[in-house]
């Protein structure tokens, strides 16, 4: 129970790694706040949870939007406020360069960069005023290497791998630190859909033989959101089998 009496926001926590880490961090103590657009996914996932005896709670939220992360926020703050926030929602609309229109650049941009922004700006100062917290951003390991195809995505992780270091250094000092994880090949729902070729070919580069699981990435989240981690600040983390070794 290493988050025990925390409250933690989870956003895109309705499916693959956010789903996952919501999970995860209930059944560790946490009071878990899920925010996610489907409002009708959101809470049949909450009702589970539920069922299940765990502590959840779901607001329907964009992230691309600072006036609805804005009013989400005030609500985490009449609820006791917010000391952890995994900053997960992301979406991808890949294209070369030469295809890419300036719509598709911006709607990954949107979500993926200027989300991660909106829900630190508005809930960081709750943590800053309980001079306790824990932010996570999640990039992926395309931010460090590249991808082709995916210029607008790799962008956005990239930006949140420098995003985290420069936060670390502006709210490290006052007791939030601020990492990242840039997760390798995983198992998701949309991975598990592809040919049976195109994963063997994605599981081939990986040195540990496997695609990894939301779990794996949830294990990370919970030890950066833990007291375990309070000296970890402005870092990013491979959870990838060692293909970036």
């Amino acid at each position: 129970m290493r988050l025990q009496g925390k409250t933690a926001v989870i956003t895109g926590g309705t499916s693959g790694i956010g789903k996952a880490t919501a999970l995860r961090f209930a059944k560790e103590g946490a009071n878990v706040i899920v925010w996610a657009r489907n409002k009708e996914k959101g809470e049949a996932f909450i009702a589970d949870a539920k069922a299940q005896g765990l502590n959840m709670t779901f607001m329907p939220v964009d992230v691309s939007n600072f006036s609805d992360v804005e009013a989400a926020a005030a609500k985490v703050k009449d609820m006791g406020g917010c000391d952890v926030l995994i900053n997960n929602a992301g979406i991808t609309n890949d294209s070369t360069l030469k295809k890419m229109t300036p719509e598709i650049w911006q709607s990954v941009i949107d979500i993926n960069l200027t989300g991660t922004f909106n829900c630190v700006k508005c809930l960081s100062p709750m943590m800053l005023e309980k001079g306790w917290g824990r932010i996570v951003n999640v990039s992926s390991v395309v931010g460090l290497y590249g991808n082709f195809g995916q210029t607008n995505y790799v962008a956005t992780k990239a930006g949140i791998i420098g995003m985290t270091k420069t936060l670390g250094r502006e709210l490290g000092r006052k007791g939030v630190t601020v990492n990242a994880v840039a997760p390798g090949f995983i198992a998701t729902d949309m991975v598990a859909k592809m040919p049976k070729e195109v994963l063997d070919c994605m599981i081939a580069k990986v040195p540990v033989g496997r695609l990894g699981t939301p779990e794996d990435i949830a294990a990370m989240f919970v030890f950066l959101a833990s007291d375990e981690s309070a000296y970890v600040n402005g870092a990013t983390f491979s959870v990838d089998g060692g293909m970036t070794v």
